[in-house]
């Protein structure tokens, strides 16, 4: 089943960047400072995305990487105030397990992955980051396991299944 396309002008977005990073470039005269920014952007209503820019100046790398994030946005099934099931999300060594979690638990999750569940309206979940400490790694494996979310409309079309049926296997065990 293909993903829709997201128009980014049709939704109000909130956007915070999650990473700001000073790199050094050296050339034959000196050292040259360059920003790199990780950022994300999200209506809290299920719609989330990710981007990065680099440029010469702080304001510049982060209007960048909004604009990217504006690019690739996802849209997120949510399951009342959290997830539908439990998944693991890798991007090269960082993985990010994200775990259902009953009303009033909140948000348990490191800065990248609490940012980005923010702004998909997830309310209650738990997380575990593992492997990689690298921000823009772990933003993009959380972006990966959202992806790969399935509702139970989904699910049940993919089976060929009705949903009684599966609710009612889901409840047997």
């Amino acid at each position: 089943m293909l993903k829709e396309k997201i128009n980014p002008d049709e939704f109000e977005f909130e956007e915070r960047p999650i990473d700001i990073n000073r790199v050094m470039r050296v050339r034959k005269g000196g050292r040259t400072p360059s920003f790199n920014a990780l950022s994300a952007v999200g209506n809290r209503d299920g719609i989330v995305g990710i981007g990065f820019g680099s440029a010469n100046e702080i304001p510049s790398a982060i209007s960048k990487s909004i604009a990217d994030a504006k690019k690739n946005l996802i849209r997120v099934p949510l399951s009342g105030s959290t997830i539908p099931h439990e998944i693991v999300g890798q991007f090269k060594a960082a993985k990010v397990l994200l775990k259902p979690a009953s009303p009033g638990t909140g948000i348990i999750a490191g800065l990248a992955t609490r940012i980005i569940l923010e702004f998909a309206g997830v309310q209650d979940i738990l997380t575990k980051r593992l492997g990689s400490r690298n921000a823009k790694n772990i933003a993009e494996a959380t972006m990966q396991a959202l992806r790969a979310l399935k509702d139970i409309d989904e699910v049940t079309h993919l089976r060929g299944k009705a949903i009684e049926d599966l609710r009612n296997n889901m409840g047997a065990r």
